[in-house]
């Protein structure tokens, strides 16, 4: 069988985030077949498609307006995250810088149904909040108007059918989230999802009559559910329960009153389609006919007849389905190009569960290589995933088939912490309890050990942002499990990480974290770099010099005091990237020197 290098399989290609232009006939998504996603349009399923935007720079989303032929899109500088908004027009191929104020993040809230303004939230006023601000489509710049000055975290889930109110979401937590309705015109906020503890409010959607809010929200239960809250009475209703698994996303198409909503079934998407046919009643269509994976990113055309999906799966990479909404026939719409790797020889993952010392079982997809037998000689990666609050789910991962192509296995636990297993399971990291998570990690490496085609001696932790800190946590906890690490934009120090993320992510991660003011010694005792002198196996720590959200020091302080220890230590800096690797050449030359680096060690 043909073997391909790591520079072949980063160049497979994903398209997503589609949009219906208005006349229902062509669709936006984002492309990287150039290495970086830019926006493309096509005007059919499987049509040759056509690139809109030409920058170095990524492009972060493409949203059509509901009357005119002109996108909006955003893009940041150098992976720093300070995004502006662009018009592009479709005609003419002419772009206009919108917002013009490079020092602050805009945050997309929707087009106005009549296309003449949109929405978006900023923090130009404080850096460390948001407002929420309105623009004429035509306007540019300062002409925005501050419609509300925010104090938090603030997201916007569009315009009322009759655009003269707007849902705005406020982040307490990954865990904790009000909705609130603003009439755009008086500045006035209706706080609608009182509640104490902490409660998941997310997915706001308008009701079909915009007198009601759809959200996915646990306050009732353990797992997130459906529900509708009336905004006249404040009354919710539930109108699909959660069960044992979460629902993680909501849409609604108002005219048609045709919805699709998620459910997270161990990672896999299941979607239901139907119609609203009473406020609190489904009439379900049959389930769309989409490979089995990851699917998300709902939207309608202008008839709510059709509705757009990005789908990927672990051996299927990512692409555009277009699902008619009553029968669930799907069609492929984009074809993102392979590199000429066959498709077949990707390879899916087995679900596993596996003890931890507590006596709970966690989750996690193990991809072993077809030439595994059980002769205990495969090494492995243990691909841990950020946020804490995200989930490894059966997405395509180019890196990961690389590996399983080298004759790696990959191992990509759950750990305790993570999304899509209910609110309890979400808090068993918090604060105090946050190295119980990275005793999953070793609970995973005793499993993997007792495996007959695993190698014990030549297990590998590798992880990105807070996956970093494990990484790092791991191999000062559990000095003597690892053959090497691999830390990418990671945690290496808990206080200076909190004290130069982003001013408006800073109240976010201590409410996950811990504070400043009151945890700065506990965080101090767990932090990777004051343990460093534990760490046995080689490391290597590569970082973006733009990070906003884990700035760069973190990777340059735990590289110089893991060399004090003698601790053989290999650092790369990319200078134009931020909290990840956006760009295709510099990915290439982040995952070609992990190749090294592990060949050289493992």
């Amino acid at each position: 069988m043909a073997t391909y290098d790591i520079e072949r399989y980063l160049n497979v290609r994903s398209a997503y985030g589609a949009s219906f232009a208005p006349d229902g006939e062509r669709l936006s998504f984002l492309m990287d077949t150039t290495g970086t996603p830019q926006v493309w349009t096509a005007d059919g399923p499987g049509r040759w498609p056509e690139q809109r935007t030409f920058y170095d720079e990524r492009v972060t989303f493409a949203s059509w307006s509901p009357e005119r032929s002109e996108l909006i899109f955003g893009m940041d500088e150098g992976g720093n995250e300070r995004a502006q908004l662009f018009r592009l027009d479709a005609s003419t191929g002419e772009i206009t810088n919108l917002t013009r104020t490079p020092a602050a993040k805009h945050r997309w809230g929707g087009w106005s149904h009549d296309g003449e303004r949109f929405a978006f939230a900023s923090n130009r006023r404080d850096n460390a909040v948001f407002d929420v601000y309105v623009q004429d489509r035509d306007a540019v710049g300062e002409e925005a108007e501050l419609v509300h000055e925010g104090d938090g975290w603030l997201t916007l889930g569009g315009w009322s059918p009759d655009d003269t109110r707007l849902v705005v979401t406020e982040a307490y937590s990954n865990f904790d989230q009000d909705a609130y309705v603003l009439d755009v015109e008086s500045g006035e906020l209706d706080h609608v999802t009182p509640h104490e503890g902490t409660v998941r409010h997310q997915s706001a959607e308008w009701g079909p009559d915009g007198e009601s809010i759809y959200l996915v929200t646990d306050r009732g239960s353990d797992t997130l559910e459906l529900a509708r809250v009336d905004l006249a009475s404040g009354d919710f209703a539930t109108v699909e329960d959660g069960g044992e698994w979460e629902l993680d996303g909501v849409a609604i198409d108002a005219d048609t009153r045709r919805i699709v909503y998620s459910r997270n079934v161990e990672g896999y998407t299941e979607l239901t389609v139907g119609e609203l046919v009473e406020p609190d009643r489904i009439d379900p269509f049959p389930a769309p006919d989409l490979p089995e994976g990851v699917a998300g990113g709902v939207s309608f055309d202008e008839a709510g007849d059709r509705f757009a999906v990005t789908v990927t799966g672990s051996a299927d990479n990512t692409n555009v389905y277009v699902v008619d909404a009553r029968t669930g026939e799907a069609e492929r719409w984009t074809r993102a190009a392979t590199a000429g790797i066959p498709r077949e020889t990707f390879v899916e993952p087995e679900l596993v569960h596996y003890p931890t010392f507590d006596g709970r079982d966690i989750p996690a997809f193990f991809t072993l290589p077809d030439a595994a037998d059980g002769a205990g000689t495969t090494p492995v990666v243990v691909d841990i995933h950020g946020g804490p609050e995200s989930q490894r789910r059966p997405s395509f991962g180019p890196v990961t088939q690389y590996f399983v192509g080298r004759g790696y296995a990959v191992f990509e636990p759950n750990v305790r912490g993570s999304a899509g297993y209910g609110k309890a399971y979400g808090h068993l990291d918090d604060v105090e309890k946050r190295l119980d998570a990275v005793a999953d990690v070793e609970a995973a490496v005793e499993w993997l050990a007792d495996h007959p085609a695993v190698d014990p001696d030549r297990i590998v932790a590798m992880g990105g942002s807070y996956g970093g800190f494990m990484v790092l946590s791991a191999l000062t906890e559990y000095p003597d499990r690892w053959a090497a690490g691999i830390d990418i934009v990671g945690i290496a120090n808990f206080v200076t990480f909190l004290e130069n993320t982003g001013d408006w992510r800073r109240e976010l991660r201590e409410a996950e974290y811990g504070s400043l003011a009151d945890d700065r010694g506990f965080l101090e005792s767990i932090s990777p770099i004051n343990n460093v002198e534990r760490i046995r196996a080689p490391l290597f720590v590569l970082h973006g010099e733009n990070d906003p959200r884990v700035p760069v020091g973190e990777a340059e302080q735990i590289v110089e005091r893991a060399r004090e220890q003698g601790v053989p230590v290999r650092k790369l800096i990319f200078e134009d990237e931020g909290h990840g690797f956006a760009k295709l050449e510099n990915r290439i030359e982040a995952y070609s020197a992990i190749v090294d680096f592990l060949d050289e060690h493992v």
